[in-house]
Order: C-alpha cells, then sequence, then structure tokens
C-alpha cells in the first residue's frame, strides 16, 4: 500500500471514530436530560412512585429532596455545609425546593434538547455535589453518586455533546464557533 492510502484509510477510521463517539455522547446527553426532566416533573405533580405492573420505579419529589437534605446535613460531618443546610436551606424550602425543581427542569431540558449543554450539566453538578459530599461518611455503596449521576454530568460538562442532535451546534455555528456550550 502507498502512503496515501495508508493516510486515506487512517482518516476514515478516525471519521468512523469521531461520529461513533458523537453518537455515544448524544446518546449519553438525552438520557440524562431524561432522568433530570423526570425529577422535576415529580416535584411539580408530587408523585414519585409508580407501579406500572411490569415495571416499579421511584422518582424524587419535593417532600422526598427534602428528607434527603435533611438527613444528609444532620449526620455529615463536614459541619459549615450542614448548618449553611439547616439554617439557610432548609427553613426556606418554600423557595429552595421550587429554585430545585426550576433548575433540574433547565438542567433536563438542556441536555435533552442540547441547548448550552456544558452549561447544563455544571448546574446539575452544582445541584448534586453538596448533598454527595453530606452522604460520603454515610456507607453507601461506593459507586451510587458518582457513576449515575456525577461522572455522565462531568463528561458532558467536558464534551460539547449539544452539537450532535442538538441546538448547540447552531448556536456555534451562529458565534462562529465560539460558543463555549
Amino acid at each position: 500500500m502507498t502512503d496515501t492510502a495508508h493516510t486515506t484509510e487512517a482518516a476514515v477510521d478516525a471519521n468512523s471514530v469521531y461520529r461513533l463517539m458523537a453518537r455515544a455522547f448524544t446518546a449519553l446527553r438525552i438520557f440524562t436530560g431524561l432522568v433530570w426532566i423526570s425529577n422535576a416533573l415529580a416535584k411539580i405533580f408530587d408523585v414519585g412512585n409508580y407501579d406500572w405492573g411490569f415495571f416499579s420505579f421511584n422518582l424524587i419529589t419535593k417532600g422526598a429532596a427534602r428528607g434527603i437534605a435533611t438527613d444528609a446535613s444532620a449526620k455529615t460531618y463536614i459541619k459549615p455545609l450542614g448548618a449553611l443546610y439547616q439554617h439557610v436551606v432548609l427553613p426556606n424550602w418554600g423557595f429552595f425546593g421550587t429554585f430545585l425543581t426550576v433548575a433540574e427542569l433547565a438542567v433536563g431540558l438542556g441536555l435533552l434538547f442540547g441547548v448550552a449543554t456544558r452549561l447544563a450539566a455544571v448546574g446539575g453538578l452544582l445541584l448534586l455535589t453538596p448533598i454527595w459530599v453530606m452522604l460520603w461518611d454515610r456507607g453507601q455503596y461506593l459507586w451510587t453518586y458518582p457513576a449515575e449521576d456525577l461522572f455522565p454530568l462531568l463528561l458532558l460538562a467536558i464534551v460539547p455533546a449539544g452539537r450532535v442532535l442538538g441546538f448547540d451546534k447552531y448556536l456555534a455555528a451562529r458565534f462562529h464557533g465560539r460558543w463555549p456550550f
């Protein structure tokens, strides 16, 4: 084979790998967006338990979120963070519960439709990280938060996944490639 043939073959392989990875990140983005939207809707409609006969599952309602925050803040060894939740967040749960719902909906829609995808992922990380940190010492399964929530969001914060089957593609073109999301 000639050097030109090797170069062309390598370029085709690189393009194939790029397309495959782009599709994989798009699937991750859409799935993660659906997770966030479903939990936001559980808070809006205050329905967290579902039994479809063949399939049962739970989502996090406002009440469940408050319970998680109350428990985590009362038992954490990180006293300043626990105090912040006990003295600011929980006494003002009317505001913070609504903020959480709107933020989850924004994260979910941003990820689902690929709009400011990186910003949406960072927003999700900012919402989850304090609770995760407060629950470090609780003896939970090691990979619960990292594998299910934090790692996918971290990847989506790094990779511009909204540029495939998302509106970030059009926004990047409109801003001449300077669209940071």
